[in-house]
């Protein structure tokens, strides 16, 4: 399946490597015939008479017996472990060139663990030996409560962004203004950060307003930082890579793309990096800091969480990750981890487009990129002007330069940094942060012809979850089989947590009617607007976060909600009902009465499986992510 965005990707079955036949030989008895040879002869009237042995001779012949015994044991599990390596090998090796990009003789792979380490001895080295000394537990803490302010996340530990930046000047040092962020010009491959208060016109920050009290909480967040997908419509670093790599013998490069001439390629294919994995994290220890009062609701009703994720590798371990910041090691006991499957034909409100067709007619024509290579144009036009000269050999394109661009996020959340960075200006760094912006908006957002129907799945669950009701109606990505088991979709608990991807995350975003992000669409490739809401680097980085905050509060009537992203209040007053309130917060009735609205007026046939195209270009607009009637 093609899938409308930088997010689509290859899914791999686990490996299994099975041990040769040898092994059976050695550890299981025979089940063959006797061989005669081996039987013992019948006794004749011309045998010999039978020699008579001594106890001196016994016991030597027991020593002996057992000597030849283990001699012969080493040997045989010496030479079953090189039958074994031997064996293994061209699968691994098979293995290594499978999921290799074809100019893997140019990249750097570091297998680790070995796959059959020789010093593994796992009953030396017991993860639990015992003698825990004292337990005792204390009280869950609960920041947003007690604490005076709200901790905010900067999102980039570890990381290093270059000092100077891009064209140089007379004395050799690039052009970079004290308040330049390059972490937050790098759109969806941008750390996710607190945006800050007012970042999405409320003067509001996270922390429990006056006279209220946080009573439930409904948390969706993205995967941490990767490697790249291996599917992209438009750049792709690996690309860049194989080009270079064919074309190794011809170019030489000097100035600032100098490094090239030893550079090789370190990216591997959609895996968490360790980046990544330490994002996930620290947002479940953030969240645990801040929320963990609610796991009360949970003793007092005896029962343990249910968090979602997906079977993509960096969904599961993304959710792991998660787990063991929020609950700590061990997590037995702890929760359940409901994992839903990512592929063709199964219902998955976390990867939606797996299950509606039009997802991939609206890609043919990817809107998203037919903007972005427009507006790459304009925006590297000097970068290609400037950089084309510095590698002969090799004729530079506009895409090229825009993969360098993808390189540099890409290296630094990989390998801690990167070279790329250096190169552009931070005029061309705030091209690139709307570039990806125009991607996603004509993708996965208010721009696109189907991200409204594949958020609804995701809204139905969360209104069953609000008003406690089941699931009766299946006319979207849900899937009957988990919503409809009161263990894997519990009702009536205070915390929930789901893991997703960036692409349904802004899918939701458009579901929900958030219109204060769609007010400057749709958007133009020509120019970046002055002040737009639409930033995916505030609202789709990675390890992005949405909370949706229930209350209860005495200064108004009935339980209220209000939508938390990256730290950032958001206005609800796109949703019908909904009033312009200070802090953000709707009635939860008033919230539920207008999701249910929207939502009858999404056909799920019609949008996923009618018969329905859009011109490529500006032709045709929609700006609340439905496809033409």
């Amino acid at each position: 399946m093609v899938k409308p965005d930088v997010e689509a990707g290859l899914a791999y079955a686990p490996d299994s490597y099975e041990a040769g036949d040898s092994e059976r030989q050695y550890l299981l008895p025979s089940t063959g015939e006797a061989d005669p040879a081996l039987a013992s002869p019948k006794a004749s009237p011309t045998s010999p008479p039978k020699r008579q042995f001594g106890v001196l001779h016994l016991f030597l012949a027991f020593l002996a017996g057992t000597f030849a015994c283990g001699v012969t044991q080493f040997i045989i599990s010496r030479c079953y472990s090189c039958d074994k390596a031997n064996h293994d090998r061209p699968m691994i090796e098979a293995k290594v060139q499978a999921i290799a990009p074809p100019y893997v003789g140019s990249t750097e792979v570091h297998h680790f663990p070995p796959v059959s380490p020789t010093n593994a001895h796992p009953t030396l080295f017991p993860s639990d030996v015992g003698y825990p000394g004292g337990t005792p537990t204390g009280a869950e803490p609960g920041v947003l409560n007690t604490a005076p302010s709200y901790p905010l996340h900067t999102g980039a530990a570890q990381l290093v962004v270059p000092a100077t930046l891009g064209h140089k000047n007379d004395d050799g040092k690039g052009r970079k203004h004290k308040d330049f962020d390059m972490f937050k010009k790098w759109g969806n491959l941008s750390p996710w950060y607190s945006v800050g208060k007012g970042a999405f016109g409320l003067d509001s920050t996270p922390e429990v307003p006056e006279t209220c009290r946080v009573t439930g909480l409904h948390f969706l967040h993205r995967h941490g930082a990767r490697y790249p997908t291996a599917w992209s419509s438009y750049g792709g670093p690996a690309r860049l890579a194989g080009r270079l790599n064919d074309a190794a013998a011809k170019w030489n490069a000097s100035g600032d793309l100098e490094f090239l001439n030893e550079w090789t390629y370190k990216l591997g294919e959609e895996l968490l990096t360790p980046f990544g994995r330490q994002q996930l994290y620290d947002l479940g220890i953030s969240l645990r800091l801040k929320y963990g009062f609610l796991l009360k609701n949970f003793t007092e009703t005896n029962t343990i969480p249910v968090f979602r994720t997906e079977s993509q590798d960096r969904m599961l371990h993304s959710a792991l990750n998660f787990a063991i910041g929020f609950f700590g090691y061990p997590l037995d006991g702890k929760y359940q981890q409901s994992i839903l499957i990512e592929a063709d034909g199964f219902n998955n409100t976390l990867a939606p487009y797996d299950t509606c067709p039009n997802s991939r007619i609206s890609s043919k024509a990817d809107r998203g990129v037919y903007y972005v290579e427009r507006w790459a144009a304009i925006y590297l036009k000097h970068a290609l002007a400037r950089l084309r000269p510095q590698l002969k050999g090799y004729k530079l394109t506009i895409e090229d330069v825009y993969v360098m661009q993808q390189m540099c996020p890409y290296e630094t959340v990989a390998i801690g940094y990167s070279k790329f960075c250096e190169l552009f200006t931070e005029e061309e760094w705030e091209g690139f942060n709307y570039a990806l912006d125009l991607g996603f908006w004509y993708g996965s957002a208010f721009g696109s012809p189907v991200a409204r129907v594949q958020g609804i799945g995701w809204i139905k669950e969360l209104l069953a979850r609000l008003t406690q009701t089941p699931i009766t109606e299946h006319n979207s990505s849900t899937n009957s089989t988990l919503n409809d088991n009161p263990i894997t979709f519990p009702l009536g608990q205070s915390l929930y947590v789901d893991a997703t991807h960036e692409v349904v995350v802004l899918n939701i975003i458009t579901a929900l009617n958030l219109t204060n992000f769609a007010a400057d669409g749709p958007l133009p490739y020509t120019h970046i607007p002055h002040n737009r809401a639409f930033r995916v680097s505030q609202l789709a980085p990675f390890a992005t976060n949405l909370q949706f905050q229930l209350l209860e509060c005495t200064s108004v009537p009935g339980q209220q909600i209000r939508i938390i992203i990256n730290d950032g209040v958001t206005p609800l007053t796109g949703i019908k009902g909904c009033p312009e309130q200070r802090d953000g917060m709707c009635p939860v009735d008033a919230f539920v009465a207008a999701q249910k609205e929207l939502m009858a007026e999404t056909d799920w046939t019609y949008d996923c499986h009618g018969d329905w195209t859009v011109p490529e270009g500006t032709a045709w607009n929609t700006t609340n992510g439905s496809p033409p009637k």
